[in-house]
């Protein structure tokens, strides 16, 4: 079972699902807006390996914009740390900036219940577009799981800013 927006208000509300910061505006029929943080990750290495720790660059988003490149690959997140011990968040990129040829790609759109902190975007641009902090890129739905809930306790719990690869660490959940 979804919930609605206005069920997700009330959520949010109520202490059970975290958004922060929330804005009413951001609701939709049954889902949350998610925005742009003002920070990117670029990966420095040609090879990227899973078994250690690579590379990047930090690139902060000026106001004005920064332009994705054809062809690009950037981590982003979301200004909003979200979670809930209740609800199962899911996560879906935006269908407007899908058009613009801009493929959002959420690390897992299906996050953990108990899993509290920002969302990493995967940002990999098929045409130039130009993006902005504070850009509507992304929404967030809950869903009633069934069943036995066990809380997640892994290694991107409480992520603050956009996150690398951390699966050189194993799997910790």
């Amino acid at each position: 079972m979804i919930l609605t927006g206005k069920e997700i208000e009330k959520e949010v509300n109520a202490r059970k699902i975290t958004i922060d910061p929330f804005k009413t505006s951001h609701l939709t029929t049954n889902s949350y807006d998610l925005t742009l943080g003002d920070i990117l990750l670029k990966y420095k290495e040609k090879i990227l390996d899973p078994k250690k720790n690579n590379k990047y660059k930090e690139i902060t988003i000026p106001k004005k914009g920064f332009v994705l490149r054809k062809g690009s690959f950037h981590l982003g997140c979301s200004r909003e740390k979200i979670g809930s011990d209740a609800y199962v968040p899911i996560i879906h990129a935006r269908s407007g900036i899908a058009r613009l040829g801009l493929f959002i790609h959420v690390t897992a759109d299906l996050i953990d219940i108990g899993s509290h902190g920002v969302i990493t975007f995967q940002l990999f641009a098929t045409l130039p577009v130009k993006i902005y902090p504070g850009m509507e890129l992304a929404q967030v739905s809950f869903w009633q799981p069934k069943g036995e809930i066990v809380l997640y306790s892994g290694k991107y719990q409480d992520s603050v800013g956009p996150k690398t690869s951390l699966s050189y660490l194993g799997n910790n959940k």
